[in-house]
Order: structure tokens, then C-alpha cells, then sequence
């Protein structure tokens, strides 16, 4: 039975996936980064360009970006879906006379980080290595804040020794029930 790798040799496999990961994605002719929120995407182009010369379609489901009458540099289905309101496309000058198209996709599923921009990319990336920034409360849908809060508030209630609002609600609900019942002894009740 092979046994687990080792923490340097999980580390030394780790940095040379990382490096092989980052040589391929440079291969890309385009360079993307992402949030658990969004997608930004640059597109390097020549600085004669203008945006009447470019064809930049971003659909729900598929992103084509392309030079008119030149064989597109991104074309096909994207890896997950998108919000085509909230997503939008600009044309920027950048330092040595080059332009690039910038484009910034808003995700459908904020909780899902993407391997690829499109599915028919050539290099993908390995999303369980990603480490995600710190999020906000006010980053999160309400449910789930909600739900986030009151874990939060358990863990200090347990930290002082106070009953979690779970015990909390039993012990209300004791309470209302021996008001209810002043005839029955409660004396050596337990609360599990």
C-alpha cells in the first residue's frame, strides 16, 4: 500500500504545479484573474485599434472576443454562467502604445471559483488550490449572513460559558412550559 506523501515532497509537488500552472496560463493569448464574485479578463491588442474594429459578444453562456475579419482570440462557452447585465467590456490605451480590451464578467454562482474562462481553453487551473481573500458579512446573501451570525454568536456564547442560542431557545422554552404547568415539579429536570 503506497503511503501518503511527505510535507516537503506534498510541498515541493504543490510549488512545481504552481509553476507549471503559471507557465501554461502565460501561454494564454490573454491574461484573466478572479474573485468567488466575478471574472476580469485582458485582452492585449495593437494600439491602432479602435472599438468599431473589435466584435465583443458576451452572452449568459459564451464569450467571443475577436478582431473584425481576423479569427477570434477568445471564442466558445463559458465555464460557468454569467450575469450579461452586470458584465461589460472597454477598450483602454495602455503605456507603449499598445491598447488592451478589458472585460469584466459578473458570475451567476458567486460560490464557485472557475477552472477556465471558456471550456474549450487549452490550460486550465486547479481550483482547490485557490485561497480565497477574506469576505465581508455584508459580502454574503442573507441567508447565508444569517447563518454566518449566529454561528458567530454561539462560538463567543461558548467561549464565556453562556448557553448557544440553540440551548437558549430549550431553556425559553422550559421556562414557558413550567409557567404553563405550576402544579408539576421540575426540580430535576435535564435539558439534553
Amino acid at each position: 500500500m503506497p503511503s501518503s506523501p511527505t510535507p516537503s515532497e506534498r510541498e515541493r509537488s504543490d510549488a512545481e504545479a504552481k509553476a507549471r500552472e503559471k507557465e501554461e496560463q502565460a501561454k494564454l493569448p490573454y491574461k484573466w484573474t478572479q474573485t468567488i464574485q466575478d471574472l476580469d479578463i485582458v485582452v492585449p491588442v495593437a494600439g491602432n485599434l479602435r472599438g468599431k474594429d473589435l466584435e465583443v459578444v458576451i452572452t449568459k453562456t459564451k464569450l467571443k472576443v475577436a478582431v473584425k475579419g481576423q479569427t477570434p482570440i477568445i471564442d466558445g462557452d463559458l465555464t460557468h454562467g454569467v450575469k450579461v447585465d452586470e458584465s461589460a467590456w472597454t477598450l483602454e490605451t495602455v503605456g507603449g502604445g499598445g491598447k488592451e480590451v478589458s472585460i469584466h464578467l459578473d458570475k451567476s454562482n458567486k460560490m464557485e471559483w472557475w477552472d477556465a474562462v471558456v471550456t474549450n481553453a487549452e490550460y486550465k487551473i486547479d481550483t482547490s488550490k485557490i485561497v480565497p481573500e477574506n469576505s465581508k458579512l455584508g459580502d454574503l446573501d442573507g441567508e447565508t449572513r444569517g447563518m454566518v451570525e449566529k454561528m458567530m454568536y454561539d462560538q463567543r456564547q461558548k467561549e464565556m460559558g453562556k448557553p448557544t442560542s440553540e440551548e437558549q431557545g430549550k431553556m425559553d422554552m422550559l421556562k414557558k412550559f413550567q409557567a404553563q404547568h405550576p402544579e408539576m415539579d421540575f426540580s430535576n429536570a435535564k435539558m439534553s
